[in-house]
């Protein structure tokens, strides 16, 4: 990835996307020429000289002071995430690159499989890249055939934009596309060097139309609850919470998904719980929770 090209597209489709209105500035009448605001107005806002920022706007970031950031950032009215963002994309244009970057974990230590098996709920983990590398046997229930140990490391963003089976399993298909692309956005930002990233969002961008639009957006979100809507083959819809729970100093985060208690969703965890007990899947005539059901 271009480092400076990363730069100016960020900063210049966030200013994009403010009209003076939001920034509180007066608007004149006439046509504008640019969308959102004018580089002076933004210049203005952030007290800095227009000068300086066409020279950051241009992808030079090197040696910007964390003032300079943190009223760009105050300026362009940017979240959390993005926040995060330009600060990691300053540190990367001031820090000499070195080599490729991190290998591709496959696997796990034998304590966070042990983490994982003895939670009662369904439960995975994966890497910064989005590579699920160990699950535990409610995850294999809840997503059926998606999801088996003997297939990982198995990449959430490839099953997201390139396996079809993704458009029925995510219920809310849009909204958890646009995410894993602001998530792995912000990973790059984070991981510059990672050539497997690199090498990831190079493939997904020639390969999915539906990757490439989302990634020329340049949002980026950070992964740390959402509710999900999953088809189930066996007990239908459910309505889930995943959180992230990130390993300090590891590569490496647990999604762990929970219901309601009492809820719908719930009843078929239970289920699923129960299932994953026996020896085969029930028959078609057990005893299940209605399928294809959304609960809200």
């Amino acid at each position: 990835m271009d480092a400076r090209a990363e730069i100016r597209d960020f900063l210049t489709s966030r200013r994009a996307r403010i009209t003076p209105q939001q920034a509180g500035l007066p608007e004149y009448g006439g046509h504008r020429r640019v969308p959102g605001l004018r580089r002076s107005e933004l210049a203005t806002l952030a007290g800095i000289s227009v000068e300086y920022l066409t020279q950051l706007e241009r992808g030079n970031l090197a040696g910007a002071s964390e003032t300079v950031l943190d009223a760009l950032a105050r300026a362009l009215q940017l979240d959390e995430a993005e926040r995060i963002h330009l600060f990691d994309l300053a540190r990367a244009a001031s820090t000499p690159r070195r080599g490729a970057g991190r290998g591709r974990a496959t696997h796990v230590r034998p304590s966070i499989q042990r983490i994982l098996d003895t939670l009662n709920t369904p439960a995975y983990a994966r890497t910064g890249r989005g590579d699920i590398v160990a699950v535990n046997t409610l995850c294999t229930a809840l997503y059926g055939d998606i999801l088996r140990p003997e297939s990982l490391p198995m990449n959430v963003a490839r099953f997201v934009f390139l396996d079809p089976r993704s458009q029925e399993f995510f219920l809310d298909w849009d909204t958890v596309a646009d995410d894993t692309a602001a998530a792995l956005r912000i990973q790059a930002g984070q991981t510059p060097t990672d050539r497997q990233l690199s090498d990831l969002i190079g493939e997904l961008a020639t390969r999915s139309d539906a990757f490439a639009t989302r990634w020329a957006k340049h949002n980026v979100r950070l992964h740390r609850t959402a509710t999900k809507r999953l088809h189930n083959p066996t007990v239908g819809d459910l309505e889930l919470t995943g959180d992230a729970l990130q390993l300090p100093g590891e590569d490496l985060t647990l999604i762990i998904y929970t219901a309601t208690a009492n809820s719908p969703a719930q009843e078929k965890l239970d289920f699923l719980t129960r299932w994953t007990g026996q020896q085969a899947p029930p028959s078609t005539t057990a005893e299940t929770p209605t399928s294809r059901t959304t609960d809200t």
